[in-house]
């Protein structure tokens, strides 16, 4: 696999991400730099580190991950999402966006609903001859570049549209993590 795959695959795994990170920067009256660059660490080492676990792993463990990862990922998406919706339409105006702190527990989940695929292209790493670390860095910068500018793409749209664009936001993380069910499930196929 060479360096233009590598990293067309690198872009190809950080578009959960980057969408996460959009809806994150929708509910920020005005970018958090410190919030934004753990929600940007966080990806980029979730991302880089799967890849490494199920390279480490190969395929000893496939048949244990693969029947449950899409649900893992289905559930932590729809959970945060949800509560997006939730608090775009029970909090005042005034109050909605205003804080763009986010939990160690929220950037936990996010991170590991996001990177679940990653798992998977690490254990086909194991049967490629590939670069493992050079494989991972490439995916772990180039989530964490775009998270940032998700952050950032999003903070200028949801600056117009607080509310509308929050409750948008989790409408989103609610349909990429049912994307992810529906494709392992085999329903949607794209």
């Amino acid at each position: 696999m060479g360096l233009a795959e590598l990293f067309l695959l690198a872009v190809g795994l950080s578009m959960d991400a980057f969408s996460v990170s959009v809806c994150k920067g929708l509910g920020m009256r005005r970018v958090d730099w410190k919030t934004t660059l753990i929600l940007a660490l966080a990806f980029g080492a979730f991302q880089a580190g799967m890849p490494v676990i199920g390279w480490a792993l190969g395929s000893q463990l496939l048949w244990l991950i693969e029947p449950i990862d899409h649900w893992i990922a289905f559930g932590l998406l729809a959970f945060i999402g949800g509560g997006m919706i939730r608090e775009a339409i029970s909090e005042d105006d005034e109050e909605v966006g205003a804080s763009s702190t986010i939990d160690a527990r929220e950037v936990l989940m996010l991170a590991i609903a996001t990177s679940i695929d990653a798992l998977t292209v690490g254990i086909a790493f194991a049967s490629l001859s590939v670069n493992i670390w050079l494989s991972v860095s490439l995916i772990g910068v180039t989530t964490f570049v775009l998270s940032i500018v998700g952050v950032l793409v999003g903070n200028q749209f949801g600056m117009r549209y607080r509310r509308p664009s929050q409750f948008v936001g989790g409408v989103i993380l609610i349909l990429i993590g049912l994307k992810v069910l529906l494709e392992h499930l085999g329903i949607l196929v794209l």
